[in-house]
């Protein structure tokens, strides 16, 4: 088993809990795993970018080549279309549809959505199902549950690694992220048998 994810959005939008909680569950089924973080993590509005690799064999480096990513992971769909060069010609991309418009030249949006329609591809609008079922600030958990069926880990270790992650913030933090993944597995599963 080898899975090569890139987690792609805009900085405060949660990437580095998706990849935690990722990376969590990985550990958890006894998988190796290698992360790095390419891009401006501090900077709240720049793009952000970070490399997940799992593997059931010792892993040697932490980055991706260009074309050899399993899954693309984005919670910017402009963010998503900007690594396509690093996803294999079988690979997924997983992206939300609202997008976080920080610059002034921002793609025409029917033309960026035209063309992820056109990828083998999970297009959700995680802000709206996260507001609708739990909280805004879960929309991240929603795309993790979107991603949930591509990643090739049980998915009671990844709820495991949501309670792992957000436990020190009490029960009600942990249900309501729950929720939130649930709802993107949904969205997933509902897409991928259309």
């Amino acid at each position: 088993m080898h899975t090569d994810i890139i987690l792609s959005g805009v900085g405060g939008q949660g990437i580095l809990s998706i990849a935690t909680i990722i990376g969590s569950a990985a550990i958890n089924e006894g998988l190796y795993i290698k992360q790095a973080e390419v891009h401006g993590m501090s900077q709240r509005g720049g793009d952000v970018q970070s490399n997940l690799r799992i593997s059931s064999e010792p892993i040697a480096s932490d980055l991706i080549p260009l074309g050899k990513a399993d899954i693309i992971i984005s919670l910017e769909p402009m963010e998503a279309l900007r690594y396509l060069p690093y996803l294999n010609k079988g690979g997924w991309l997983i992206t939300n549809t609202a997008p976080f418009i920080n610059i002034p030249n921002y793609p025409d949006q029917d033309k960026l959505m035209k063309e992820i329609k056109n990828l083998q591809s999970v297009a959700i609008d995680v802000d709206t199902i996260a507001k609708q079922v739990a909280s805004p600030r879960a929309a991240n958990i929603v795309l993790l549950g979107a991603a949930s069926p591509f990643l090739g880990i049980d998915v009671a270790k990844i709820e495991d690694g949501i309670r792992r992650v957000f436990g020190r913030k009490g029960e009600d933090v942990v249900d309501m992220n729950l929720k939130a993944f649930r709802a993107g597995l949904e969205y997933a599963n509902n897409s991928i048998k259309k």
